[in-house]
């Protein structure tokens, strides 16, 4: 006896028209995705050459103390206001990191000098970008990835086309699973079919990966997975560096003398270039021990400083810790070891996104990823021009016809999981009722067209 489907013949033809239309209207978006990710995991190697003699010092000789080399960055800047962060170079070889900020620049951009630690001559300055701090190059890659240099508008884009990344995938498996024999039997020119299916087949997994964790930086869905988070206790812990009540930091009234004064506006408390030595020893004794680090000073009175491990390679090393100001004692900490599953999950979803998480090998197999979605993309527009070349048959069908052919159950849970997937993710629920709407509007315009037609004509 024949095993009985899971999926019935109208809604796999349901399916196969959502996925033909989704394919054909948001592959575009998907395409340049896929093409500027290339270009994404590519850029470490670009930006080794691009930016070879900022990012390299003098390998042998004795490391000066980090504030030593801020003083020396200061010195070149001709600015006497103490950094906003500062990452000490991680490997011999490596440069100090001395991030300013700068009212002249954008939102989440900051000013970097970059010190030889050893000699103290400053190797470079560019203009970083977010909590990154990633140079220019790979800012102008990795925004015109996230939003075609568009801003806000622009973002759409990459929302749009992780809202249904997803929905193509499993779209395709579905379709895979039911037509897995006949696509066996394929032969000729339409083999491409089946070569479409497989490779789709074989990717679902990074396609998944890509949908999951670009929807977690995106505009609108983003907030909603970020409150959903927060409400399920699953929000990646930060620690606080906010100080008790009436413990402020006093003013150092040798500062200004010093040259380590913050410009009024800012509100940051006078800070001594020695204490950047003191945060950093006393994050090491707290028990950092990832080469990569990161140092916050504070920026207003009442706060603490952060040290913050930034290396997520494997094994994921981003613990922090707050420090008091006078004192240097630990005063909140956070461990990756004791973060919620949902949060590490999170955390490494994000890393394997952006390539970081296993280093070169992480970048090959995204390389690869993206290179295949091009390769399914291009496949699937091509079945369509071949469709839409052919002498007779409807070359845009309908969603509508298969919609009415489902009984009345079926009917009601998929429109209960639409208005549920629409509410959470938004791009994805307007673009549906836009496409449903145009949809319903061209089905009953054929209805009326047949009804037309087969009206007997009753004039003499």
């Amino acid at each position: 006896m024949a095993r009985r489907s899971l999926f019935s013949k109208p809604l796999v033809l349901l399916i196969s028209r959502l996925h033909f239309y989704v394919g054909l209207f948001v592959g575009p978006f998907v395409l340049v995705a896929a093409l500027s990710g290339i270009a994404y995991v590519i850029n470490p190697a670009l930006e080794a050459w691009v930016y070879q003699d900022t990012l390299q010092g003098t390998q042998q000789g004795n490391v000066q103390p980090l504030s030593t080399q801020i003083a020396a960055a200061q010195h070149y800047l001709d600015n006497v206001a103490s950094p906003n962060a500062v990452r000490p170079a991680p490997e011999p070889f490596d440069t100090t990191r001395i991030m300013f900020s700068d009212p002249a620049l954008g939102p989440s951009q900051h000013n970097a000098v970059f010190v030889d630690p050893v000699t103290l001559n400053v190797t470079g300055e560019a203009t970083v970008y977010g909590i990154n701090s990633i140079l220019p190059l790979r800012t102008q890659i990795d925004l015109f990835h996230r939003q075609l240099l568009l801003g806000d508008t622009g973002r759409l884009y990459s929302e749009l086309a992780a809202s249904w990344l997803w929905v193509m995938a499993l779209g395709g498996i579905v379709l895979w699973l039911t037509r897995r024999q006949a696509l066996k039997a394929t032969q000729g020119p339409h083999r491409l079919a089946k070569r479409h299916a497989t490779l789709g087949v074989v990717l679902t997994a990074g396609l998944l990966l890509f949908s999951a964790t670009g929807l977690t930086w995106s505009q609108w869905a983003g907030g909603n997975i970020a409150e959903l988070r927060h409400a399920w206790g699953w929000s990646t812990p930060s620690v606080s560096t906010e100080l008790a009540a009436g413990d402020t930091t006093p003013q150092d009234e040798h500062a200004e003398h010093r040259g380590h004064t913050q410009t009024a506006n800012t509100q940051a408390p006078a800070i001594s270039l020695i204490t950047f030595d003191h945060a950093l020893h006393a994050a090491r004794q707290a028990g950092l021990e990832a080469s990569r680090l990161q140092i916050n000073p504070p920026m207003s009175q009442g706060q603490a400083w952060r040290v913050s491990e930034i290396d997520r390679r494997c094994p994921t090393q981003v613990n922090q810790v707050a420090l008091h100001p006078r004192t240097m004692a630990v005063i909140d900490r956070t461990d990756f070891a004791t973060f919620p599953l949902a949060a590490k999950l999170t955390r490494w979803g994000i890393d394997l996104h952006m390539g970081l998480l296993f280093g070169v090998i992480n970048q090959l197999v995204l390389g690869l990823l993206a290179a295949g979605i091009v390769v399914l993309v291009v496949w699937g527009y091509t079945l369509w021009w071949r469709r839409v070349s052919r002498a007779s048959g409807h070359h845009f069908p309908t969603i509508s016809e298969p919609w009415g052919w489902l009984p009345p159950a079926t009917k009601l849970g998929l429109a209960s999981v639409a208005l549920t997937l629409g509410i959470a993710l938004p791009v994805l629920g307007v673009s549906l009722a836009v496409f449903v709407g145009i949809d319903a509007l061209r089905w009953s315009s054929i209805k009326r067209r047949q009804s037309t037609r087969t009206r007997p004509n009753t004039s003499r």
